[in-house]
């Protein structure tokens, strides 16, 4: 059975980077592809685009709100059969640098969208596929949820909750018929990255790499995606160093700073977007 071909995929931060590469990817496979972001004026370029490919269409959310949410996924559903088959859970914002730099702010937009949000969608579109006993629910997480660096203790919290969830609630409703992934995506060329600098061990994939994965994930669904698939292991493997080990390797790859120390003006436009996540950015 194609688990794409005629399907209701919705989602979410789908305007910019993996998730309009995973529109596309899904748009190409005969998908109904239904996106959400908070920013309107690239939420409508982005469905203006897209639209050229197949089905294409999308709303205005605000994953932090379960009411801006709850009727996403609604319109979602009245776009396709009644019924949405596919979540996406991708909406993200990556906070990086110094700790005891971060603001409140910047954390609770973090946890809010990041974490809160995750949950939020996984509440409101599970109802109706355990009633169908038929669904798959993806949340984009990071090896960020698997890997703790300097400069990513607000973003390693709230990606190592998503893999903790998803792999909770996968195992919670399999007896209902739905599957429920988590696709760990390593450092993306995407805005998440801007102002920092590439190491041995930090060299971007492109965001069509993760659409490919998440592709791959709905024809053969598993619960843990990693980009590329060995780096899963290797990243837990070297989580089970001592201190010593941990730093000493971190130092080796380049790792250890380069979420400390980064081109702060380059970041600025995202870092302010980022950290003031909440709530859907009308055009002007």
């Amino acid at each position: 059975m194609d688990n794409i071909r005629g399907k209701t995929i919705a989602i979410t931060g789908a305007a910019r980077g993996i998730g309009y590469a995973t529109a596309k990817a899904l748009l190409a496979r005969g998908a109904r592809v239904v996106i959400g972001d908070r920013d309107v004026a690239v939420l409508e370029t982005a469905v203006h685009d897209l639209s050229r490919l197949g089905s294409a269409t999308g709303y205005p959310v605000d994953v932090t709100d379960r009411e801006s949410f709850a009727v996403f996924l609604d319109k979602a559903r009245s776009d396709g059969a009644g019924h949405l088959d596919v979540l996406i859970n991708n909406a993200g914002v990556m906070p990086i640098g110094p700790f005891l730099d971060e603001s409140e702010k910047s954390i609770r937009s973090a946890m809010e969208v990041n974490l809160y949000g995750v949950l939020t969608g996984c509440q409101l579109a599970l109802p109706e596929m355990v009633a169908r006993r038929r669904g798959h629910i993806i949340n984009i997480a990071s090896l960020s949820g698997l890997i703790a660096l300097p400069g990513q203790v607000v973003y390693n919290a709230t990606k190592f909750g998503v893999v903790g969830l998803s792999t909770a609630l996968a195992d919670e409703v399999a007896p209902q018929g739905v599957e429920v992934s988590v696709v760990m995506p390593p450092f993306t060329r995407t805005e998440l990255i801007s102002g920092t600098s590439e190491t041995m061990a930090v060299k971007p994939v492109e965001p069509e790499e993760i659409a490919a994965a998440i592709v791959k994930t709905l024809d053969k669904p598993k619960t843990h995606v990693s980009v590329p698939g060995p780096l899963r292991f290797v990243a837990q493997a070297a989580q089970m160093l001592g201190p010593r080990g941990r730093r000493w390797l971190n130092k080796k790859l380049g790792i250890a700073t380069v979420f400390m120390s980064f081109d702060a003006a380059k970041r600025k436009s995202y870092t302010d977007r980022a950290q003031d996540a909440q709530g859907v950015i009308e055009k002007s």
